[in-house]
């Protein structure tokens, strides 16, 4: 039986080189996958996945009205080998989107991988996390690691000087110019 998985961690865990990895070793044995990514996320071009340590594949771009269960399913019928699903940046899903990637697993028996924050900049959870949370079978931390050494935790939003930003949107595009994943204490401090 498949199951939802949702790997989480603070910024700069190596969420998107384990994502393309594990893609990678589903078509290296010959079967597909299908890789979604938000549309506002345009920071190595559109429709790309690209991480830190330079690996990319295109993606398929979701939206807050994409139906995952109907993507799939559709691509299903046009006879696509797909064995799973892999989903960056699922801290941007919806409750419904959620629910879909599970009736993906539970009722067309492919495996969804989904790989996201677990909380904003502000100690926020992001809804796809919520939901994620509570409904995945398996949930994986990634770790990485504070400036101090201990286990970061938080995603702290910096300005151009590298002094902590307290407000704002909840989303806000950026990488190590504009966060750091930092452990409680220092996140507070």
């Amino acid at each position: 039986m498949a199951k939802l998985h949702f790997y989480y961690s603070a910024m700069n865990a190596g969420k998107s080189t384990t994502l393309l990895q594990s893609s990678y070793n589903y078509q290296e044995r010959g079967m597909e996958t299908l890789i979604f990514a938000p549309d506002f996320d345009d920071r190595y071009g559109v429709g790309k996945i690209v991480s830190r340590i330079g690996l990319e594949a295109e993606a398929i771009l979701f939206s807050k009205s994409t139906d995952f269960f109907k993507a799939v399913s559709d691509t299903l019928r046009k006879g696509s080998n797909i064995k799973c699903v892999l989903v960056d940046e699922a801290q941007f899903l919806t409750r419904q989107q959620v629910m879909q990637l599970c009736k993906v697993a539970d009722e067309l028996n492919i495996p969804v991988l989904a790989y996201g924050l677990r909380s904003d900049f502000q100690a926020e959870p992001f809804e796809g996390s919520i939901y994620l949370l509570a409904l995945a079978d398996q949930l994986i931390e990634l770790k990485t690691i504070c400036h101090c050494g201990k286990k970061a935790i938080m995603n702290m939003r910096i300005d151009e000087q590298g002094h902590p930003v307290r407000e704002g949107k909840q989303i806000e595009i950026g990488g190590n110019e504009r966060y750091v994943a930092v452990c409680r204490k220092h996140f507070w401090a």
